[in-house]
């Protein structure tokens, strides 16, 4: 039998694997985040290794040293750190195929696993083709094969494509593609970015919604209103290198106007759910808040950036702090969090958007010609512990937000986001003392441009487990197994 000792934990912890494949895997721990807790309690949890499904969970501490020697288990000893449900991020662009130089599945879901993120939701672009027929979802599964460290599973794409003749004619591809697997729609009402995926008007929404309605999916908004006039810039504001100039170009009134339209069409289809990506704008939360009153079936996102960044600490010419909708003002970002603690925000993704440093224009500090995406797998749990430190906001919210109300609003709640008897046994052993520095070398992802460079955060993800697997191990330079399912 070898012992791997789990350095960074408390005690006399191991993780013992032996000659013979083990039945089961069992971790115990002082602090474990367990459904319905307001903090960490005592438990052991077991999973069957051949199924991966966490079998039992008692509410104590069992160490290891207790216990008889079993060669058909393994045990983890998390002693006094924490352990946590796997992440769920629903709002990924890993833009494999096409795009493999901006990300990919393999270095995509290594850095998503490296901050505890056991499963992630693949946006419909900006790989070529964007996920919108269920041809090209084969193609996007096919390039995904044997490259993902974490589970991944895929959105759809609605969109107005000028390869179609108008009419209901890109209609006929959604049905087929809810049944071939796809967790919902996303659409744009603003540019997107990338020539392969234009943005829907009105009636592209309407003829989308009527046939989507009285299904179980959800169509997903990019909501800012591309038709929303933009007063023109004072004079001497038209800088390229000022973050001033790239705000007042993308202001609340986009994102304002773009969710007034959304909660009207709801109400002509009330069945079918709709949800605000990204939201950026505070000035959005009483609309919310009144769609949620009249009964409407909306939910919404915001992101880490959103939440951990203001523009009072963006300086001018660094255009790795561009995003679209922008980073926007501290009083801004305080609502978002009270927003969050009200329930009117359901959960919190990376909307990680990566690019070559090229596009990014780093050299030039042309925030208004450069790509608008933040880069941000592994770091999402370390900032919001960081930040959510500051008011007063608990880790078990913290996991609410990033893991149980992604999973749910991804349509896997019955797979992942609580550590649950019955479901998949993705965990997280986590540090929430621990403090480090970002650096480009600690980033996992492709392309190593991200805002928080600098950055000393707070928390930190020692190992990820998923389905009873160790794929992630931060005291571990080698590969780990690729154990990733596409759902």
């Amino acid at each position: 039998m070898r012992p791997w000792l789990l350095k960074g934990l408390v005690g006399e912890s191991s993780y013992s694997k032996s000659s013979t494949m083990p039945q089961l895997l069992i971790c115990t721990g002082r602090n474990v985040l367990l459904p319905g807790n307001p903090e960490p309690v005592p438990a052991t949890i077991t999973i069957h290794v051949l199924t991966g499904k966490i079998i039992d969970i008692a509410q104590t501490y069992q160490p290891r040293d207790a216990q008889p020697h079993d060669d058909a288990i393994e045990w983890i000893d998390a002693g006094d750190n924490t352990v946590l449900p796997g992440l769920v991020d629903a709002h990924v662009h890993l833009n494999e195929p096409g795009r493999i130089d901006w990300e990919g599945f393999r270095t995509g879901t290594k850095a998503a696993i490296s901050g505890g993120v056991t499963t992630v939701v693949d946006m419909p672009l900006n790989s070529i083709p964007p996920t919108t027929t269920v041809e090209h979802l084969e193609l996007k599964r096919m390039a995904a094969q044997h490259q993902c460290y974490s589970d991944v599973a895929f959105w759809g794409g609605e969109l107005n494509n000028p390869y179609y003749i108008r009419s209901n004619a890109q209609q006929k591809d959604l049905k087929p593609l809810i049944a071939a697997g796809i967790k919902g729609f996303k659409c744009f009402l603003i540019e997107s970015g990338v020539d392969e995926f234009p943005f829907v008007e009105k009636h592209d929404l309407e003829l989308s919604m009527s046939e989507l309605q009285n299904t179980s999916t959800v169509l997903l908004f990019h909501a800012e209103l591309g038709t929303t006039e933009i007063p023109e810039s004072p004079e001497g504001t038209s800088d390229p290198t000022l973050y001033s100039t790239f705000l007042q170009s993308r202001p609340e009134k986009l994102e304002t106007d773009a969710i007034s339209l959304i909660t009207s069409l709801q109400k002509t289809y009330p069945t079918l759910r709709c949800h605000i990506v990204h939201l950026s704008a505070s000035s959005a939360l009483p609309l919310i808040r009144a769609a949620r009153a009249a009964g409407l079936n909306l939910t919404v996102e915001t992101c880490f950036h959103y939440l951990c960044l203001s523009t009072d600490e963006i300086p001018n010419g660094h255009p790795e702090f561009k995003c679209c909708p922008p980073v926007r003002d501290a009083h801004n970002q305080d609502s978002l969090w009270d927003g969050l603690k009200e329930g009117l925000i359901d959960s919190v993704v990376s909307d990680h958007s990566p690019c070559v440093a090229e596009l990014k224009k780093l050299d030039q500090g042309d925030i208004m010609g450069a790509w608008g995406g933040i880069s941000t797998l592994g770091l999402g749990l370390s900032l919001l512990w960081t930040e959510g430190q500051k008011r007063g906001v608990s880790l078990a919210q913290i996991v609410d937000w990033t893991s149980t109300k992604s999973a749910e609003h991804a349509g896997l709640g019955h797979l992942k986001g609580k550590l649950q008897v019955g479901l998949d046994g993705d965990f997280v052993i986590w540090n929430p003392n621990a403090e480090f520095t970002v650096t480009r070398e600690s980033l996992n992802f492709k392309n190593k441009v991200s805002p928080y460079v600098g950055m000393t955060l707070q928390g930190q993800v020692e190992m990820t487990f998923l389905r009873g697997v160790l794929v992630y191990d931060i005291n571990r330079s080698e590969e780990l197994a690729r154990m990733g399912q596409l759902l």
